[in-house]
């Protein structure tokens, strides 16, 4: 039993001797999961067309409520407080609206659009008494598109563009751990406002018949854009950092 707490003691010395000492920079690596509520934000799509009499007081759309789970990993570059995460992220975005036939006054279909694609995150973080906050940038690569409406034709993918940018803002806290930080379970809120349109020309246009997307709305042709609110955790591991393991010896990088 003496050598047991001997052990312990030793081992639980030697953690804090490292991280007492004053790193450079320190790195971090973790798995995320984010899931919320989802929305292609379309300002036409949901406004009446009353210039076209053949669709005036006959239809609109509606947004209701949607939803989108993704899956992916992070590593950060960290400097005291402050630092950057890289996060690739993959899942689904979706958006969803519902018809409305205001002559007969009643609900026509519910039209869903899926958007699968691969999300990678360049957010600036600062994390001081247990607490986060991030802003920065996300790049979409769309990699298929379907809509419950059309299964016959299984992506539709070329009436969107193959990328997209957002901005990000997110903020949470440190839920699990212990305080040396060498892991970590992190709570966080996140919102997403893509500011490109992510339908291409194709899409926009209703010329020749065609049906515009995400919806076949009348009237001109408006930006769509993904929005996404939402709830993120993490499940992050310290690395490793540079500094001096001792004092007077040259910077090298000591593990955690």
């Amino acid at each position: 039993m003496k050598k047991i707490l001997i052990i312990a003691l030793t081992f639980f010395l030697s953690i804090n001797s490292v991280v007492a000492q004053k790193l450079d920079f320190w790195l971090d690596a973790g798995l995320k999961i984010q899931t919320g509520f989802t929305a292609l934000y379309n300002a036409n799509a949901t406004t009446l067309n009353n210039s076209d009499p053949v669709m005036e007081n006959h239809q609109q759309w509606d947004y209701t409520l949607a939803s989108g789970t993704k899956y992916g990993a992070k590593i950060g570059i960290n400097f005291n407080y402050t630092g950057v995460s890289f996060d690739f992220m993959r899942g689904t975005h979706r958006g969803k609206f519902q018809e409305v036939d205001l002559e007969n006054g009643g609900t026509k279909r519910d039209d869903e659009i899926t958007i699968t694609s691969t999300d990678i995150y360049m957010l600036f973080r600062n994390a001081k008494h247990k607490g986060y906050i991030e802003l920065g940038p996300k790049l979409s690569l769309i990699n298929n598109v379907k809509d419950n409406q059309d299964p016959s034709t299984p992506n539709l993918k070329d009436s969107y563009e193959t990328k997209n940018f957002a901005a990000v803002l997110g903020f949470g806290t440190y839920i699990l751990g212990p305080p040396d930080g060498r892991f970590s379970g992190i709570l966080g809120f996140r919102l997403e406002y893509g500011f490109q349109d992510v339908v291409n020309a194709s899409g926009r246009s209703n010329e020749g018949g065609s049906s515009r997307v995400p919806v076949n709305y009348g009237g001109p042709a408006a930006s769509t854009n993904p929005i996404f609110a939402g709830i993120v955790f993490e499940f992050n591991w310290g690395i490793g950092g540079v500094g001096q393991a001792r004092c007077g010896e040259r910077s090298k990088f000591i593990w955690f």
